[in-house]
């Protein structure tokens, strides 16, 4: 696995504990600039922590996570997405009695820029087609998948430099998941970096240029997506054999 890009992002030692529960067990990690990055593995083995750890939503009970050489370890949430690194969140958490194009906006609330959101707006609308056809209406009213392109199009709004994708294709038809990951990779191929967690791990591993297991809050594989697609253990593990 090269790592000709820089690295943007590093977490050393990262752990993360409910109570007497040790949900990530001190778990290193890099993302390199412009980079798809997968963590992928099964239900409950910790993933959604480790993305609510770098987020700061939940405490960190040790390491260190470090995000173009400053230290977000012990910043709060808000802080860490003015520095760039957005999350979209498990379950997509639209506002539900807002309009989508008022969803959309309240994602560039931290930018002072104000004159360059009405461009933002139309790229966002550009990549999801969908939501300028519905801008007016309640986000309550969209399907699923729509909501999810919402939420992804709410965290593009931040300008981020990473962004954070906590299990984008859950609950979606496979026809909308094939679409939502073509956007991921088009959004990629614009030069965004970006970290995706993911339980569907065919397609997360088909579109990452790194990829890490996730065991029981332990990192046990790594490697380019290809390599883990064509790793035995994967394939027998998460792929049907």
């Amino acid at each position: 696995m090269s790592d000709a890009r820089p690295s943007l992002l590093q977490v050393r030692g990262l752990k993360v504990s409910y109570g007497k529960v040790e949900a990530v067990r001190g778990i290193d990690l890099e993302l390199h600039e412009g980079e798809i990055t997968t963590l992928v593995g099964a239900n409950g083995a910790g993933k959604s922590s480790t993305l609510l750890a770098l987020s700061g939503l939940v405490k960190k009970a040790g390491g260190r996570v470090l995000f173009d050489g400053h230290d977000l370890t012990r910043m709060a949430p808000h802080r860490i997405v003015a520095s760039g690194v957005v999350q979209v969140a498990e379950g997509r958490a639209t506002l539900t009695t807002l309009t989508v194009r008022e969803n959309l906006e309240l994602g560039a609330y931290t930018r002072p820029d104000r004159g360059s959101r009405a461009a933002d707006l139309a790229r966002v609308y550009g990549l999801f087609p969908v939501l300028a056809e519905r801008a007016d209406g309640l986000a309550g009213n969209l399907s699923g998948g729509e909501q999810q392109m919402l939420a992804i199009g709410r965290a593009l709004m931040a300008r981020p430099r990473l962004l954070l994708l906590d299990e984008p294709s859950m609950g979606l038809a496979p026809i909308i998941v094939q679409g939502i990951f073509r956007t991921l990779r088009e959004i990629n191929r614009a030069g965004l970096t970006i970290f995706l967690i993911e339980q569907n791990v065919r397609q997360a591993l088909k579109i990452a240029q790194r990829a890490y297991v996730l065991e029981t809050g332990c990192i046990v594989l790594q490697g380019s997506g290809r390599e883990l697609l064509d790793n035995p253990r994967v394939q027998q593990a998460y792929l049907g054999g």
